[in-house]
């Protein structure tokens, strides 16, 4: 039963971190997907796939968060690379704010032994 119960809480934590993560990657530079994908996968406790990854950054795109070039590439297909756009660099302030002050909090209260 403990088992399901962090399973459950851990697969929440990471869905709502995804979108932070995603951001704050492509804050100040623009990385194509596979890119984005490989950065996350450097986060251990993420567990993502490129098929999480890619939805989100539509639905990111779509909000007016990011924007997106194509490019051709030397090494294979043309690639879509992602940039934060004015309304992606607002939203990211606020959302780092909010993660700083609710870590700061959690942290607060745990008990030392």
């Amino acid at each position: 039963m403990d088992d399901r119960f962090f399973d459950n809480w851990s697969t929440q934590l990471r869905k709502g971190m995804l979108e932070l993560c995603i951001l704050n990657a492509i804050d100040g530079t623009r990385l194509y997907g596979y890119d984005i994908v490989r950065q996350l996968r450097g986060i251990d406790a993420l567990v993502i796939s490129e098929g999480t990854v890619y939805p989100i950054l539509s639905r990111l795109r779509r909000e007016g968060f990011v924007e997106t070039t194509i490019e051709e590439s030397a090494e294979g297909p043309a690639r879509k690379y992602y940039t934060l756009s004015e309304k992606g660099r607002g939203i990211l302030v606020r959302m780092n704010d909010c993660w700083a002050k609710m870590k700061t909090g959690a942290d607060g209260l745990k008990r030392e032994e």
